[in-house]
């Protein structure tokens, strides 16, 4: 990840994707927790270590603890939520969103790790889709092919198997 990237002035902002999460996790809990985002160009603000135990007594009872396990990965398993953690700078936070502690050194690389193999996993997911844009525009479609092979009277008939 370029240095540059790291320090840019000010908080990295929630898009709407990353509030989406945040309102499902909110929607399972008995009441909403501060430290989500509320609206897109919120603060993405790293989760305190061990606020997994603060978050699960608010899970509201007919929910299973897997659904909200779910739904904080989906959350905190973003790139997003990455870029914050591995923000030079960057604290952690309470329930309420407070900032209680720094991220640790050891965190904010992990983080930058893990944002570069997110880099890594989209570049190979483009560059067969790439690969068949390219396909596609060379040979025809496969409607194509099969109404050429349907209409070539030319051809021999295929042997039986």
């Amino acid at each position: 990840m370029s240095k540059s990237s790291r320090e840019k002035s000010g908080p990295v902002a929630a898009r709407e994707t990353d509030v989406s999460k945040a309102q499902a996790i909110n929607a399972i809990l008995t009441r909403p927790i501060a430290i989500l985002p509320a609206k897109a160009g919120d603060a993405i603000r790293p989760f305190a270590l061990g606020l997994w135990n603060e978050i699960r007594p608010l899970l509201k009872p007919e929910i299973s603890v897997s659904t909200l396990r779910r739904a904080t990965g989906a959350y905190l398993h973003t790139k997003r939520y990455h870029l914050a953690v591995a923000k030079t700078g960057s604290a952690r936070h309470d329930i309420n969103g407070v900032p209680v502690e720094p991220v640790s050194d050891a965190d904010r690389l992990a983080a930058e790790e893990k944002i570069e193999s997110l880099k890594m996993r989209d570049d190979a997911r483009k560059a067969p889709s790439e690969a068949c844009d390219v396909a596609r525009s060379i040979s025809p479609s496969k409607a194509d092919a099969i109404r050429a092979s349907l209409l070539d009277w030319n051809k021999p008939p295929r042997q039986g198997r």
